[in-house]
């Protein structure tokens, strides 16, 4: 596949060893990341082309990944529009809708997806959903190139990556969250720093795991483990006092109306 990615950062690190695990050959995929020492890491890991500029050499790309910060997303577009052929283009650019990028690019070859950082460890989900022009064997390398670093939840509507971002693009940041309250708690208590973040991370991957793999509702897992007049009926005690679910949903809730902010402010350029 004849691949390019605008930006060479964690996403694109990422993405580059995913596909390289799954048999796809990356030596022939190029990568343009203005910061030369991070062209030469991603040239020596994957065997990947390095460019500090733009040129003619994306002429040939039949996909093109955006993977840059957002607040440099209309420059970096700019920059790359004219040298491009007919490509499809993958972005995982946050909160630059797709109109916003066909308007930047002229065409609707798009592929908007959001991914977390899961995708690091190739273990990420990412939501997707595909622009009108966006052909069947095209949608088809997206999957695959977007598979490579997890799962992908493809999405009819693309107003509905603002909750995906607000669920699973920003998740990884509650559940490390979580993950600290639980670790300091278990400092306060007594134990041992690396007793405490052994016992957390524990939890929380022992826990995630039952849950997808039994399939059944969480507040039936939950149940299962509150026993009556027990130590966690104690505890979820003092979460629910403290409206600690609804608060936590209305945060989540505040994540997606920002996403949708960020997407008019994007979109006015």
């Amino acid at each position: 596949m004849n691949l390019a990615f605008i930006g060479g950062g964690n996403m694109a690190h990422a993405m580059l060893g995913g596909m390289q695990a799954g048999g796809m050959v990356t030596s022939s995929m190029h990568v343009l990341e203005p910061d030369a020492a991070k062209g030469a890491e991603l040239a020596r890991a994957f065997g990947v082309t390095a460019h500090e500029h733009p040129g003619n050499w994306l002429q040939a790309a039949e996909v093109i990944v955006l993977a840059i910060k957002p607040q440099y997303a209309r420059e970096a577009v700019a920059d790359v529009v004219t040298f491009l052929g007919a490509p499809l283009v993958v972005s995982i650019i946050a909160g630059v809708r797709g109109a916003t990028l066909a308007r930047w690019l002229g065409h609707q070859r798009i592929v908007r997806a959001m991914p977390n950082t899961p995708a690091l460890i190739r273990a990420g989900i990412t939501g997707a959903v595909a622009l009108a022009d966006v052909s069947a064997s095209q949608h088809d390398r997206a999957d695959r190139i977007l598979r490579s670093i997890g799962k992908v939840l493809w999405l009819g509507d693309e107003a509905l990556l603002d909750p995906v971002t607000a669920i699973s693009g920003s998740g990884p940041a509650y559940v490390f969250y979580f993950i600290e309250a639980l670790e300091q708690a278990g400092r306060e208590l007594g134990l041992a720093p690396e007793a405490a973040r052994a016992l957390a991370l524990g939890t929380f991957a022992g826990a995630a795991r039952l849950a997808r793999e039994r399939g059944e509702d969480p507040a039936v897992l939950r149940a299962q483990v509150t026993s009556k007049g027990g130590t966690t009926e104690r505890a979820l005690g003092e979460m629910e006092g403290a409206a600690l679910k609804a608060r936590f949903v209305e945060a989540v809730k505040a994540a997606c109306a920002r996403s949708r902010e960020l997407g008019e402010q994007f979109g006015r350029d």
